[in-house]
């Protein structure tokens, strides 16, 4: 899954970050109202988790104007948790709300609750090349029907390519999206999980764009 974190506590944001990027997820953040609405409106993500005391534009703003957009799921984070303000966060079209301080693993199975009510029963897949299939929901390949094993850091890659299918992605922009800063720094790491991907599916899969970054091409 991807998400996107608007939330202006540094300290607070780097965790959620670690948090949910140590459980497999895509995860991009931003620390002002105005600039996670825009990332809000012009990417695509499957969570959005917002909190509602933030610079430049507060969080309601900042929801009231994405529901003008999209339909992007929100799940509200603030200190204000009185019961009007919980209603007003409902009916600016958020999905859920949790109240600060909170405990971590709540915030996730509230995650997982909102997760839930957006796929229903449905199992969408994603097809990858002929005879491969992801199921983003459940975070597993399919090879004819049968799972493939992958890493969670590859899972990661995968779905990041997919999402991004046509476009250059630099090796920064891999390394800031799907690695803690101790591993980013190593030379080779984003070649290594490029390497693991390809064993899988084939060489021709990831072009390389010498000095720009790699491509995923559909066969």
């Amino acid at each position: 899954m991807k998400f996107l974190i608007i939330e202006d506590d540094d300290d607070l944001r780097t965790l959620l970050v670690n948090t949910l990027r140590e459980d497999g997820h895509v995860v991009e953040s931003e620390s002002s109202g105005a600039d996670g609405l825009s990332r809000a409106v012009y990417q695509d993500y499957d969570l959005i988790i917002l909190d509602v005391m933030l610079p430049q534009l507060d969080g309601w703003e900042v929801l009231r104007r994405l529901r003008d957009r999209k339909s992007t799921p929100v799940l509200v984070l603030t200190s204000m948790d009185s019961p009007s303000d919980r209603v007003r966060g409902l009916d600016l079209g958020s999905d859920d709300y949790i109240s600060k301080p909170f405990d971590i693993h709540e915030l996730k199975a509230r995650i997982r609750a909102v997760m839930r009510r957006q796929t229903g029963e449905r199992r969408q897949l994603i097809d990858i090349i002929p005879g491969f299939q992801m199921d983003p929901a459940a975070r597993i390949v399919l090879q004819d029907g049968k799972r493939v094993e992958m890493t969670a850091r590859e899972l990661n890659l995968l779905e990041l390519f997919l999402q991004r299918r046509g476009s250059i992605i630099s090796k920064d922009q891999i390394r800031e999206l799907l690695f803690e800063e101790c591993e980013a720094g190593e030379s080779n790491v984003v070649e290594v999980y490029i390497y693991g991907l390809r064993k899988k599916f084939g060489r021709s899969t990831i072009k390389t764009h010498r000095g720009l970054g790699y491509e995923w091409v559909d066969a």
